[in-house]
């Protein structure tokens, strides 16, 4: 059995480049850029009035001119046009192109117009109120880096430099795997003996959210199906995540059956709870990765957050996330295990505090709707005082 850090570390080995596809502008968000993108004009492409008002030659300011004529009125999307007098103005809409014979524009709220003139309320600073040709980034420039996660924010760029299809990291092919005969439908009406499905849901739900949508497979625990099942989801699936069948039960087949099929076992048991059972490894004909977490909800539902996600997040190129909270409360961890217990945060004065929340060991699934994520206590610590800063993983958005 290894340590908590040895199983993140060898996890985050094993991460996979899956190369390259590209997709259209409006499926972009959640993906992560597979390319720089630069800037194919300027930005702005020209100079562009920021307020509405009148637009004019700083000169005839500085010669003490006070009222000027207006000679057109330029809306924003059109060609501009110039002065013909140079102690003359334009009337110029906020994202106009500002004319080069003015290099002022004045809000209309600092002057008065009547009779098609013009008259200043204020003296206005050179260059007020112009976004000047390329200030933001010039033509050629990166305006997005490889590896970038695409938000809201990146699809307006990406609109912005003419990309209609976006290069994009391909996420891998992902099949979630539940074991076990006690396991029903969730609109069955389950036996005494009997549960309905949980966590092949909830592993499913979590990966819509990476923007993968995966198939899923129910094994009975009969070794024979088990294993013929397997033989082919690993010649057809980048990643399996499997809940359930790795303890120490005579019906828990998983690690035979996958060291039969030629998949090397990385690592099995953890020195951590919940989720010490967790088995990690990689089929090497097919470079498969397999996630087969113990079958307990909190198992489960911790084990896809601890380590999963990092191994995509790195697969992807990102940065791998490096949480942490404080506690509002003192613990202790006298015992071998690292633990990962669920609490509940709040933001108060600047400062995101956890507290832990009641809960009733790895089976209770109830109380996973309840945390925001788990706090990782190292073992063999005597206590934590309150205050104490710890990692965090995180379940749900929090801010």
């Amino acid at each position: 059995m290894i340590t908590f850090k040895e199983a993140y570390n060898k996890v985050l080995q094993y991460n996979v480049n899956y190369g390259t596809e590209k997709v259209q502008l409006k499926d972009a968000v959640g993906r992560v850029l597979a390319c720089d993108v630069k800037a194919d004009r300027d930005f702005p492409p020209f100079n562009r009035a920021t307020k509405d008002g009148i637009a004019l030659s700083y000169s005839a300011i500085k010669n003490g001119q006070n009222s000027f004529k207006i000679e057109a009125v330029i809306p924003a999307g059109n060609p501009t046009i110039e002065l013909k007098d140079s102690t003359s103005c334009v009337e110029i809409m906020t994202g106009a192109v500002v004319p080069n014979s003015t290099n002022v524009v004045v809000m209309y709220e600092d002057i008065s117009i009547e009779n098609d003139i013009a008259k200043l309320h204020k003296t206005p600073v050179l260059g007020q109120n112009i976004h000047l040709k390329g200030s933001d980034e010039p033509k050629g420039a990166t305006v997005l880096g490889e590896h970038t996660l695409i938000t809201a924010a990146e699809v307006g760029v990406l609109s912005a430099v003419g990309l209609a299809n976006v290069l994009v990291k391909k996420l891998p092919k992902i099949t979630t795997i539940a074991t076990g005969n006690e396991l029903v439908e969730v609109d069955e009406v389950p036996l005494a003996h009997q549960i309905r499905k949980s966590n092949i849901n909830s592993l499913h739900a979590a990966l819509l959210q990476e923007h993968i949508v995966a198939d899923s497979l129910h094994l009975k625990d009969n070794k024979e199906a088990i294993k013929k099942a397997l033989e082919i989801a690993l010649q057809t699936n980048d990643v399996l995540l499997l809940s359930g069948g790795v303890s120490k039960g005579k019906f828990d087949y998983l690690p035979a059956v996958l060291q039969e099929l030629g998949v090397k076992k990385v690592f099995h048991k953890v020195l951590q709870r919940p989720g010490k059972p967790f088995w990690f490894g990689v089929h090497q004909a097919t470079n498969t990765v397999i996630f087969s977490f113990p079958g307990n909800p909190a198992s489960t539902f911790a084990n896809y957050h601890i380590y999963f996600k990092p191994w995509l997040q790195k697969s992807l190129g990102l940065t791998v996330s490096n949480n942490y909270v404080i506690l509002n409360e003192e613990l202790d961890n006298k015992g071998s295990l690292t633990l990962f217990l669920r609490v509940k945060v709040t933001f108060t004065n600047g400062k995101l505090l956890a507290n832990r929340i009641v809960e009733n060991g790895s089976g209770d699934l109830t109380s996973l709707a309840n945390c925001d994520g788990f706090i990782c206590i190292a073992p063999n610590n005597n206590s934590y005082s309150l205050g104490t800063l710890v990692p965090f993983i995180q379940t749900r958005r929090l801010l």
